[in-house]
């Protein structure tokens, strides 16, 4: 890893991914300024944005490793989280206003856990009304603070993982601390929303931590306050070949590719397993670009290299 002291040291910006452990209160956005200051340039970006409440791996990228960042965003996440039953929120989660209670102390843990099973696998999830998502070129979450809020279309996402781990009774409320694992673009607050209409009792997302983004852990991961004192960037080859399936180029095949050239399949050890982007190095193990196949050729999505 790269590492510099903080403080506002002259240094030369790196570039590569920090793994930042977000806290509460802050929006990822501002988690992005904070980086800046502390890297010293401002072409700094994030994938996968976190809600002010949530907290956990919210991947960072500098310099050139912004490029990775529209590629890492597609990766699988993992949460932990606690909903609450009984009650619905305007905005599905604790920062909303309560919009409807009802009691959940009949909701059993044998119903819990079928309604769980339901929104388990590929599902079908309308997003919340209070969202990040655009309609015609307007955030839904300003649409809705004004009195309107958009009907959003259910799209597929996947979740490989929904477990209940431990439930609390208060009165008519039932909290349930979970562990979700599922696809990018999967809405946890929504999860909670669907799991209280199921159930007939309503329910919101009150905690939620992001564990693992793709490959990154949180164990992995650091706080702003450790990264003002010793400020940590993943080298973008090294944060590469974690994120992404390898391929080694020659060294003919490198400087093709470094200008956007095109490499038959045929002439690379192309990796099998899952589809999506790979991460193609030169023979001194720098990153030249990320691959896709396209009609029996290896053509650049982005180039890493001047």
């Amino acid at each position: 890893m790269t590492t510099a002291a903080g403080g506002g040291q002259a240094r030369e910006v790196a570039s590569g991914l920090v793994i930042v452990d977000k806290p509460p209160g802050l929006t990822s956005h501002d988690v992005v300024g904070r980086i800046r200051r502390l890297a010293g340039t401002r072409r700094v970006g994030h994938a996968g944005t976190l809600d002010p409440m949530a907290t956990g791996v919210l991947v960072i990228g500098v310099e050139k490793a912004t490029r990775l960042l529209g590629h890492l965003a597609l990766s699988e996440k993992e949460y932990s989280a606690t909903i609450r039953l009984g009650q619905a929120t305007d905005t599905d989660d604790a920062e909303g206003q309560v919009i409807a209670q009802t009691s959940a102390a009949a909701v059993s843990q044998s119903s819990l856990e079928a309604a769980v099973a339901a929104l388990t696998g590929e599902i079908e999830q309308v997003p919340p009304g209070y969202s990040a998502i655009k309609v015609a070129g307007k955030r839904a979450y300003r649409l809705a603070r004004q009195g309107a809020a958009p009907e959003l279309a259910a799209r597929s996402v996947t979740v490989t993982a929904f477990t209940v781990r431990a439930v609390r009774r208060a009165g008519d409320l039932l909290d349930a601390d979970v562990t979700v694992t599922c696809s990018s673009g999967t809405y946890i607050r929504a999860l909670a929303r669907d799991l209280g209409r199921a159930l007939g009792v309503g329910g919101h997302l009150t905690a939620l931590r992001r564990t693992r983004v793709g490959p990154y852990e949180i164990a992995g991961a650091a706080t702003l306050d450790q990264l003002a004192t010793r400020f940590t960037v993943i080298p973008l080859a090294e944060a590469a070949a974690v994120a992404f399936r390898p391929v080694q180029l020659t060294g003919d095949q490198a400087g093709s590719v470094a200008h956007g050239g095109r490499v038959a399949i045929s002439e690379l050890d192309w990796p099998g397993g899952a589809p999506g982007p790979v991460a193609a190095f030169a023979p001194d193990g720098s990153l030249i670009a990320l691959l896709t196949e396209e009609a029996g050729q290896a053509r650049p999505l982005a180039v890493f290299v001047p």
